[in-house]
């Protein structure tokens, strides 16, 4: 399947489409909420994202409908001599639409905005439950160099 795409900045109103695609996985199903309307703290979050200049929401659109979305972070460093990274976050395909290169043409194009933002690296995580997203990520040429690690601080979910 040959699926043109239009990659564009996420509105408010993709939302519900965004948090369906977070929560169509195992992982996302236990800690996403795709009841509607959707909580408040979705909302919240969108609106700190769009407003922050660092941040950008990112789907891919096929005959109007979302089929992908990722976050892309851009971050000071002082490390690299003071350069720019990108951290590429929350990365999901509508699971009718992969494995036709919809994950590929999403992270060339974050790839690109990194090097257009002047950033020096580009990273991401993914959850090692993830194995596909795992061999996806080293077919683009991303080294897994470092050992991740997080703190959950809350669990109310």
């Amino acid at each position: 399947m040959n699926v043109a795409l239009r990659i564009r900045h996420a509105n408010k109103e993709d939302l519900p489409d965004i948090v369906r695609l977070l929560a169509d996985d195992p992982i996302g199903s236990q800690r996403e909420d795709i009841t509607l309307p959707l909580a408040e703290s979705y909302l919240a979050a969108f609106e700190s994202i769009h407003n922050d200049p660092n941040n950008e929401l990112v789907v891919a659109v096929s005959d109007d409908s979302i089929v992908a979305v990722l976050q892309l972070t851009f971050i000071p460093n002082i490390t690299y001599r003071g350069s720019w990274r990108a951290l590429v976050e929350g990365v999901r395909v509508d699971r009718s639409f992969r494995s036709h290169g919809i994950g590929k043409q999403m992270l060339v194009w974050s790839i690109e905005r990194s090097r257009q933002r002047g950033c020096q690296l580009v990273q991401l995580t993914s959850d090692k439950q993830r194995q596909e997203a795992i061999r996806f990520y080293e077919q683009l040429g991303f080294v897994a160099s470092h050992e991740g690690f997080k703190l959950h601080l809350h669990k109310s979910m």
